[in-house]
């Protein structure tokens, strides 16, 4: 397919090339579980559930492989406090991540890897960075990755090696026992009260690059398709994961895709500037189809506001496409949510195939919506019908759906609810907005909702 993606690696669009015709092999960088997912991981994992949707609905075979980083200093510190094991802290987040991710409707992934299940693989790396002169160890302290050995240093983060030795040497509090500022821990000594596992080395437990380089790597093989995460995490950590991937010689990941920062009120997220929202309240106050439309409505590449405002609008958004649905199941109109005329396929694959443009994508489909709406108005059921299957196929590829009337009864068994919605019609007709407040509170009594739209009422069994 000719997909053209914004490679991080190489900092412009190229031409997506996987490694195995009609397969794309996937891995995402999953959460750290120490607390309740936040805004941010809502919409990373929106975005990588889109861009899988997109591939599969292209006719690749997708596999996707995302990880759980479950020993870490932030697991550590509040198990302390909170005088637990790193376990149980571990464990409970991981479920309360998993809870709000199949609430957004998160596709599984098809390779679940947790850190503490590869510590052999780990060790095997590190094993083999020492071996090549990659690495070195610090007595009571660990086994440090050597950047300097590494020309290509800082590529990924687009910036030059001496850029980035300047940055790190002008901060506070930098390890002079290092060869250099930038070399970074694959294993840590441990320390009194801390989980560790054994080495050649001595007790301890993996420094947080490494892991991903083991995990992906079993996952997925050698020379995966795409590696993504939040932008965040292009440097220092995707840098340090490629960076000992290359000093072990073997290929790595073909495209690199980051995903950018959510922000509240103008900042970026963050608990430590005291705007951080986690993602549960989000869907309780908007609902998980308004907050997947409020993030794909968003370039994935760009920062994005989020707050009560948009996640309202996004809601009422929702409503607008819930009573289009309705309304064309109300007249006959039949839908597919699996159908696109090539003219609307043609579109949701140019918008698509441009870096994954779903700003552009839900543009196409609302189009529609409007265009399909306007042929009923006209009394065109076979466009509508073609149009508004078009409409919803797209948001079906997206993952958002659409009600389109299933829960409504036959108007076969609901000629009672027909004659009192013709009652009221004629009520208002007449002004009389009293007796037309009535006959909706009994419908509403009798579990039927009543929505007023620009083209008529309809009703439908909430």
């Amino acid at each position: 397919m000719a997909l053209e993606v914004f490679d991080s690696m190489q900092r412009r669009k190229v031409l997506f090339e996987s490694r195995q015709p009609g397969e794309v092999a996937m891995y995402v960088c999953g959460p750290t579980v120490y607390d309740v997912p936040h805004l941010g991981h809502g919409r990373t994992a929106l975005t990588y559930d889109m861009i899988r949707r997109y591939l599969r609905w292209s006719g690749l075979a997708v596999t996707m492989a995302s990880n759980v980083t479950d020993i870490d200093d932030k697991i550590i510190r509040r198990a302390e406090i909170e005088n637990r094991t790193e376990s149980d802290v571990a464990a409970e987040f991981t479920v309360a991540y998993d809870k709000q991710m199949i609430r957004l409707g998160i596709l599984p992934a098809d390779s679940r890897p947790h850190a503490t299940q590869f510590i052999e693989g780990m060790i095997e790396v590190i094993d083999q960075l020492l071996k090549n002169d990659a690495a070195y160890e610090l007595k009571g302290k660990g086994i440090y990755f050597s950047v300097e050995n590494d020309t290509s240093y800082g590529k990924l983060a687009g910036r030059s090696l001496d850029q980035l030795l300047e940055d790190a040497g002008s901060r506070v509090g930098v390890d002079e026992s290092k060869k250099s500022p930038l070399d970074f821990a694959l294993w840590k000594s441990a320390k009194p009260g801390e989980p560790s596992w054994d080495t050649p080395w001595g007790k301890g437990r993996p420094g947080w690059h490494t892991e991903c380089v083991a995990m992906s790597l079993s996952a997925l093989g050698e020379g995966f398709d795409i590696h993504g995460g939040g932008d965040d995490l292009t440097f220092p950590h995707h840098q340090n994961e490629l960076a000992q991937v290359n000093a072990l010689g073997k290929p790595f990941a073909r495209h690199w895709i980051h995903s950018s920062m959510v922000n509240v009120s103008g900042e970026k997220m963050s608990k430590s500037l005291g705007n951080f929202t986690n993602l549960e309240e989000a869907i309780d106050i908007a609902g998980p189809r308004a907050l997947r439309l409020l993030v794909l409505q968003t370039h994935y590449r760009k920062a994005m506001e989020m707050g009560r405002e948009s996640l309202m609008a996004a809601s009422e958004a929702v409503k607008r496409l819930d009573s289009f649905g309705r309304r064309m199941a109300q007249a006959d109109v039949s839908i597919s949510d699996t159908k696109m005329d090539e003219a609307s396929k043609k579109s949701f694959i140019s918008a698509m195939d441009d870096d994954f443009s779903t700003p552009s994508a839900i543009d196409t489909a609302f189009r529609l919506m409007r265009q399909a709406n306007a042929a009923l108005d006209d009394e065109n059921v076979a466009d509508a019908s073609e149009i508004a299957s078009a409409c919803i196929s797209i948001f079906a590829v997206l993952g958002i759906s659409v009600d389109t009337g299933t829960s409504i009864e036959p108007k076969d068994s609901a000629v009672e609810i027909e004659i009192m919605m013709k009652r009221r019609f004629e009520a208002r007709s007449e002004k009389n907005f009293a007796v037309a407040d009535q006959i909706r509170d009994e419908l509403l009594e009798m579990g039927i909702t009543v929505e007023d739209t620009p083209n008529g009422a309809i009703w439908f069994r909430a």
